[in-house]
Formats: structure tokens, C-alpha cells, sequence
């Protein structure tokens, strides 16, 4: 059974192999040698073979005779073959030699047709090379020429443009490499001129703020000669009107009051002919600025600039707004520290305007607040330091010229004017101290004495400098004198030079007509209720003033006095403010000339009282004396003989050392009635002084003649206008007390004390106590010995008795 399968598997591989490709034999003959009868199927492929074999020879026998026939036409055909061979190679050989030329004529036609295309493609590659090289040659030459915007805006063509047309040549992408490095030069070399530039706008911002400020003082100038041609045409008009003449003013007084400080004011016409000032932007080139803003838009990198930009000059506004430390030694620190803050903020606004965005209004004025911040503090500090008021006057005009410049530009400057306004204090102050020592100097150099005038022309002299009138002095002939020394014209030339000193600084100021009025005027009043008083206080109390130098006092401030009505008419015509208007302030120096009088008038008395107790000290009684004698003492003659010659002074009699002017009668009645009350006081007090322990009937008596002496100066009317015995009245107490013990009255005293009628009113049982206390210690002491007579135990009996009844009365009135 295996045996036939096997049998029939070779059969199936034998049909395989005789059916199937070669090249796909080699899996069946694989099957073969895979089993294990391979040799059976060698002997059956070995019989299959010889099969084949019988059937190929059976078929060439019987195809043969027709194989026979085709080798022998094939033989006939050969000879036919070497002919056409022959004619064949006859052909090609004659067809290669005619060939030959139009083979050379080929190679020739296709060498120009491929120098033709090669020659079209490089025309058409240079086309597009061309403009890259002609680009970038002209980005060389603007580079070169330091044209960097342009140059900028030549890159990005060449970026955009013409380099993508070109083609990938290395020379196009040694230049796309090069690109970047350019931009960064482009950029770097923009930033460096800028950072040049904002370094020389540093150093140039001074000369930029003089410049523009002297452009702003031109213009003011201009403006300034343009309204005063007005008021000149307009007080023309109104002269013409009023009928006055050419050389009469509208104010009455000659001239206008502005006159003075118009003087100086540029013609028009002579500023026509100067030449122009160059404008503040002329002097700068800020076409680094523009430059760099440009390249820095170009690059996408704006902002960044922007940011710098305004870093950098916040940080150069902080040095600008850092002043110097010793500024405030002169004017010229001042000058050049607003010139840089001017030069500063003129750059500032001319790139607002010239620039879109670089710098805005917020940035501009968040660095003007901080200017103004900064300026002010600065102002503030170092204006404080200065004593000058020339200086002060002179800085005030340079912030005005300031603002008025900073204005012009749009800058808001109100705060300098508040600040001036501040500053007008310490100027006051300054002018007050100023002042104090120009007062201090004129009394100090004053004589106090009238002032002596020999011609018409010296009397001219004085009263046009002084409004003094006196008709009943015009009428007096050459040689007189003024009643007031020089002091007064002097002192009243020195308020209108003050009053002139406080209108400079308030020109400018943009302060109406009458606040200006109402601060001159109480500027006015500090200098005269303060400096002026203080002054004459301190002329009063110096210890070589005499009582003539205390009347000359007291009539100069009365002559002062009634000045201060021209005084206000002088501030109202300047100001060109009505005196009479409503709330307008009013001048204190009546009351201030009535205080220094007074004051004077005070130490008059003082003095008289001083000079009355130097002659009191020369007193030398002797209290224990027996009897006095007829005659007044020595030094009480001395002492009427001084009230007499004084008085005559104060009352001009003749032989007065101050003629043509004399004290008030009031103050020379007061003055003497002052005199005798102290003089009556002190010799009461120099009676009950404690030092004088005994006082005696002699001593009394002597002390009632020297009284006596001083009632016959009382009725000798030393100052006129006295009413009957009035001045004896200062006397009245003494001369009582003395009339009750030289009478030795008690008995009247003791039975009408407290009377209206009595006899001694005047006479206080204290201070006749204390005296007859003296004189009984005297009685004693005198009559120790004798105490056993029978009038002196009288006497003491009857002295023991009265103070007894003085103490019961003081006692019962006590209680």
C-alpha cells in the first residue's frame, strides 16, 4: 500500500517537473530528497527520461528531410548576405565621409546654442544680482556718509526686495548674514549720536535758556514800548483836552510817577535796528533725535527709545534742578541755574511739537511739576541767605523774566508767582533792616539842631524836599532858620526812597493798581510803627541826648507827622490809586510821630527828674542844726537856676539856644509841673529818710527857706499859661507840712483833720508822725541834761502828747 502511494508521488513531483519553471524546481526536488525513497524516484526519473528521449528522436526522424532543405536554402542565403554586407559597408563608409562636416557644423551649432542659453541665463541672473550689488553699494555709500535712516530703508529693500529675486548665491547669503549686523551697527551708531547729543544738550542747555530768554526780555521790551507810546498818547490827548501846557503832567506833580522807571524802556524804532536774536531752536540740530526715532520705529524697537529717552533726560532734569551751593552769592549763579531750567524745557517742547509720541503732555508737565517743585524749594533756601535788597529786586526781575519766558512755551507759572509773592516778605524784611540802619546813620549824624538857611535859594532847596509851610516864617528875612534840623528832609526823602523801593519789586507782578496801593501802604506802616519808632526809641535813650536834642525831637516828629498826608498823596499818585478810595489802607505814622513824641515828652521829664535828683544829692543838711540860716541852700540856688534856664529854652524866651522854634505849650507846661511835683516829692522823701534818724527846729527852718525859694520859682510863671498859682499847688503838700510844725498848729489839725475846710488838708497824720517822732528823739537827745526844766518838760510833755493823739487818729480813721 505505501508502495503505490509512493508511486504515485513521484509520478505527481515527475508531472511537477515537467509542468512547472525552473526556477521554481528547487522546492519540488527538495520534497524528494526530504523523504526517504529518493532512490526509487532516480529510478523513475531516470525511465521518464528515456521515454523523452525515444519520443525526441522519433520526432527528428520524421522532420528531418525538411531541416535538410532549410540548411540548404540557408546556405544560398549566406552568399546573398556578403554582398549586402558589402553594399552596407560601402554605404556607411560613404555616408560617415559625407557625414563628417555636418557633424562638425552640429557640434559648432550646438556649442553657440548652449553659449546662447548660458549667455540668457546669466543676463537674466545678472538682472536680478545687478540691483542687489547696485543696492548694496548705495547702503555702503550711505553708511559711509553716516545717512542711517536712509540707509535703514535701503537695508529693508534689499532685505525684502531684491535679495529673494537674486537667487542662493553666496554672495546673497553673505549679505542676508551681514543683514542683522548692519541693523545692529544702524542702530548702535544712532543710539551713540543720540546719547552724543543729549550730552552736548547738557552742556548747551545754558546758552539755549539765555537765548530764549533773551528773546522773552526782547519782546517784553517791545510790548513795554508799545504801551508807554499809548499812555504817552493818551496823556496827550488828555492835556490837550485840559488845556495844559507841554511840560505839565496829568498828576500835578511835573512828572509822571512811572517816569522814573520807564527811562529805561527800548525805543521801537532803535530795536528795529539791533539785530535779531536768533530763536532758541536755531542753535540746536535735533536731527539726532529724529534720526534715532526713525531707525528705532523702522526696527520695531519705538518704545524702547521712547523709555530711554525719557529716562535719560528725567535724569538730566534732576542734575539741572540741582543747584549750585553757593548760588546765592550772586545774581549770576541765579542766571545761569533758570537759564538751564529755560534751555531745559525749550528743548523739551520743541520736541513735543516737532516729535509724534517720543514725549507727551503728561511727560512734559510731570517734569515741569517737578521743576517747579524743585526751583521753588531752591529759591526758597538760598533767597533766604540774602541780606541784600538790591540783590532780592534783581532776582525777582530774573524770575518774572523766568515765568514770562516758561510762559510763552505754555508752561503754567503761577506757582513763581505765588512764591514772589512769599518772597516779597523777606524783601520787605530786608528793606526794614536796610532801612533801620539808614535811620540809625541820619540821627546819628543829625545835630539836632535847626537848620540854618542864608538864601532863597538853600530855603527852595530844603522845602522842596520837604513840604513844610510857614507863612509867618516866609516872612522873616535871610538869614533864618528852619524849625526842624535836618533829620526830617532827610528822613522823609528816605520813606519815599522806600516807598519807591517796595513799588519796584511789585512791577511786574501782574497785581492790579490797588493791591499794589494796599501793599506799599502797609509796607509803609511796618517801616514807620516798627523801624522808624524803634529808631527814635533808640536815638531817645542814648545817654548823650539832652533835653534841647528831646525838644528838637519833639518838634521834628511833629513836623513828620504832619507830612504823612503828603506821604499818602505821594503813594497815590504813583499807584495812580484815589487816596479816598473805599478800603484803602491808611497810613500810621500820625500815631507812630504822636508816640515818639510822647515817648520824647517822656524822657523830657525823665530827664528834668534825673537832672533834679543830681542837685538833691548835693543837699548837705545839718538836721541836728540849732537855727537856720536866711539864706536858700547852694544847691537848691543851683537847681532853680537850671529850671530857669531850661524852661527858657523850651518856651523860646530870649536868649533860648533854639530859635524860630519851640516846644508845644501843653508839653512845657507838663514838663515844668512835672518838674516841681518831683522836686516837691523829693525834698519830702529826703526829709522823712530813714538815714535821718533826728530832725530839729533849725534844720526845719532852713528847709522851709529853701522851700520857700522854690514857691517864688512857682509864682515866677517859668512856663507860660498857667491859671493863678496852679504850679504852686505841686508844692502845696510840703508847704503845709512845714507851716504845721514851724507854727506847731496841732491843735487846728487835730480838730479839723478830715475837714474840707481844714487848714491842712494836705498833710497825712502818717507822714507828720514820722517827722515829729524825728524831733522828738532830737528833743531828747538835746536836752538830756535839761530835762529837768520846767519849760523843756513842757515841751517834751507836749510833743509826747501829740504823737499820742496822731497815732489815736490814725488808729480811729485806720479802723
Amino acid at each position: 500500500m505505501a508502495s503505490v502511494e509512493i508511486a504515485a508521488e513521484h509520478e505527481r513531483i515527475l508531472r511537477e517537473i515537467e509542468s512547472t519553471d525552473t526556477n521554481c524546481i528547487g522546492p519540488t526536488l527538495r520534497s524528494v530528497y526530504d523523504g526517504q525513497e529518493h532512490g526509487l524516484f532516480m529510478v523513475k526519473l531516470d525511465g521518464r527520461i528515456r521515454n523523452h528521449d525515444r519520443d525526441i528522436e522519433k520526432m527528428c526522424n520524421h522532420h528531418f528531410q525538411g531541416f535538410v532543405d532549410s540548411i540548404t536554402e540557408l546556405l544560398k542565403v549566406r552568399g546573398e548576405a556578403q554582398k549586402l554586407k558589402s553594399q552596407v559597408t560601402e554605404t556607411n563608409q560613404r555616408l560617415q565621409d559625407d557625414g563628417k562636416g555636418l557633424l562638425t557644423c552640429m557640434d559648432e551649432l550646438r556649442l553657440c546654442r548652449l553659449q546662447q542659453r548660458n549667455i540668457a541665463t546669466s543676463i537674466d541672473k545678472f538682472t536680478h544680482c545687478l540691483p542687489v550689488l547696485e543696492m548694496y553699494n548705495k547702503l555702503q555709500e550711505q553708511m559711509t556718509q553716516k545717512r542711517y535712516y536712509p540707509a535703514l530703508r535701503t537695508l529693508e529693500q534689499l532685505e525684502q526686495t531684491c535679495l529673494p529675486r537674486a537667487g542662493k548665491y553666496r554672495f546673497c547669503s553673505i549679505m542676508s548674514d551681514n543683514i542683522p549686523r548692519l541693523r545692529t551697527l544702524i542702530r548702535d551708531t544712532a543710539m551713540s549720536q543720540l546719547k552724543d547729543f543729549l550730552e552736548s544738550i547738557r552742556k548747551h542747555s545754558e546758552k539755549i535758556g539765555e537765548t530764549a530768554m533773551k528773546q522773552a526780555q526782547v519782546q517784553r521790551s517791545l510790548d513795554s514800548a508799545v504801551s508807554l507810546q499809548q499812555r504817552a498818547a493818551v496823556g496827550r490827548r488828555l492835556r490837550k483836552e485840559a488845556g495844559l501846557g507841554a511840560g505839565t503832567d496829568i498828576d500835578g506833580q511835573g512828572s509822571s510817577p512811572m517816569s522814573e522807571q520807564d527811562s529805561g524802556v527800548l525805543d521801537v524804532e532803535d530795536e528795529e535796528d539791533e539785530d535779531e536774536v536768533p530763536g532758541a531752536q536755531e542753535l540746536v540740530d535735533f536731527s539726532p533725535v529724529y534720526r534715532c526715532l526713525h531707525i528705532y520705529t523702522v526696527l520695531g524697537s519705538r518704545e524702547q527709545f521712547e523709555n530711554y529717552y525719557r529716562n535719560q533726560r528725567r535724569k538730566q532734569a534732576r542734575l539741572v534742578l540741582q543747584p549750585h551751593s553757593n548760588m546765592h552769592e550772586s545774581l549770576e549763579g541765579y542766571r545761569r541755574y533758570f537759564n538751564q531750567i529755560v534751555g531745559f524745557f525749550v528743548v523739551e517742547d520743541h520736541i513735543l511739537h516737532t516729535t509724534q509720541g517720543l514725549v507727551n503732555r503728561a511727560y512734559v508737565e510731570e517734569l515741569w511739576e517737578l521743576a517747579l517743585s524743585k526751583t521753588i524749594a531752591a529759591l526758597r533756601t538760598h533767597s533766604s541767605y540774602c541780606t541784600d535788597p538790591d540783590l532780592v529786586l534783581d532776582l525777582k526781575n530774573l524770575i518774572v523774566l523766568l515765568a514770562d519766558t516758561l510762559q510763552g512755551y505754555g508752561f503754567p507759572v503761577s506757582q513763581l508767582f505765588d512764591m514772589m509773592f512769599e518772597m516779597r516778605e523777606q524783601y520787605g524784611e530786608i528793606l526794614l533792616k536796610k532801612w533801620s540802619l539808614t535811620f540809625r546813620q541820619v540821627l546819628d549824624q543829625d545835630n539836632f539842631s535847626p537848620i540854618p538857611v542864608a538864601t532863597e535859594e538853600e530855603y527852595r532847596q530844603f522845602t522842596s524836599q520837604f513840604p513844610f509851610q510857614d507863612p509867618e516864617l516866609d516872612k522873616l528875612p535871610f538869614p533864618k532858620k528852619l524849625p526842624f534840623s535836618e533829620f526830617v528832609p532827610q528822613v522823609y526823602s528816605q520813606l519815599k526812597e522806600f516807598i519807591y523801593a517796595c513799588l519796584k519789586y511789585y512791577e511786574d507782578l501782574h497785581l492790579s493798581s490797588t493791591e499794589i496801593d494796599d501793599v506799599i501802604r502797609k509796607s509803609t506802616n511796618l517801616l514807620l510803627t516798627r523801624t522808624l519808632s524803634n529808631c527814635l526809641q533808640y536815638a531817645m535813650k542814648k545817654k548823650n541826648v539832652g533835653l534841647a536834642e528831646l525838644v528838637q525831637v519833639i518838634i521834628n516828629t511833629t513836623q513828620l507827622e504832619a507830612s504823612c498826608v503828603y506821604l499818602e498823596e505821594f503813594i497815590s499818585n504813583i499807584t495812580n490809586v484815589p487816596p479816598d478810595t473805599a478800603n484803602a489802607t491808611k497810613l500810621y505814622g500820625t500815631s507812630t510821630f504822636k508816640d515818639a513824641r510822647h515817648a520824647a515828652e517822656e524822657e523830657i521829664y525823665t530827664n528834668l527828674n534825673a537832672k533834679i535828683d543830681q542837685f538833691l544829692q548835693l543837699a548837705d543838711y545839718d538836721w541836728t542844726a540849732a537855727q537856720g540860716g536866711g539864706a536858700p541852700s547852694d544847691y537848691l540856688s543851683d537847681l532853680i537856676a537850671f529850671l530857669c534856664s531850661t524852661f527858657s529854652v523850651f518856651t523860646h524866651l530870649p536868649g533860648s539856644a533854639i530859635e524860630h522854634a519851640r516846644l508845644p505849650g501843653k508839653v512845657a507846661q507838663t514838663a515844668c509841673m512835672s518838674a516841681c511835683k518831683h522836686l516837691s516829692t523829693s525834698l519830702l522823701q529826703l526829709l522823712l529818710e530813714t538815714d535821718v534818724r533826728q530832725v530839729s527846729m533849725g534844720a526845719l527852718q532852713q528847709f522851709n527857706t529853701d522851700v520857700k525859694e522854690c514857691e517864688r520859682f512857682a509864682r515866677a510863671g517859668p512856663v507860660p499859661g498857667f491859671q493863678g498859682d496852679t504850679l504852686l499847688l505841686a508844692f502845696s503838700d510840703l508847704r503845709q507840712l512845714l507851716d504845721l510844725f514851724t507854727q506847731w498848729d496841732w491843735s487846728s489839725y487835730l480838730a479839723d483833720y478830715g475837714r474840707p475846710t481844714c487848714k491842712y488838708l494836705r498833710v497825712n497824720p502818717h507822714t507828720a508822725l514820722a517827722l515829729l517822732e524825728k524831733m522828738k528823739d532830737t528833743s531828747r537827745k538835746n536836752n538830756m541834761f535839761a530835762q529837768f526844766r520846767k519849760n523843756e518838760r513842757d515841751k517834751q510833755k507836749l510833743i509826747d502828747t501829740v504823737v499820742k493823739q496822731l497815732r489815736n487818729l490814725i488808729s480811729a480813721h485806720q479802723t
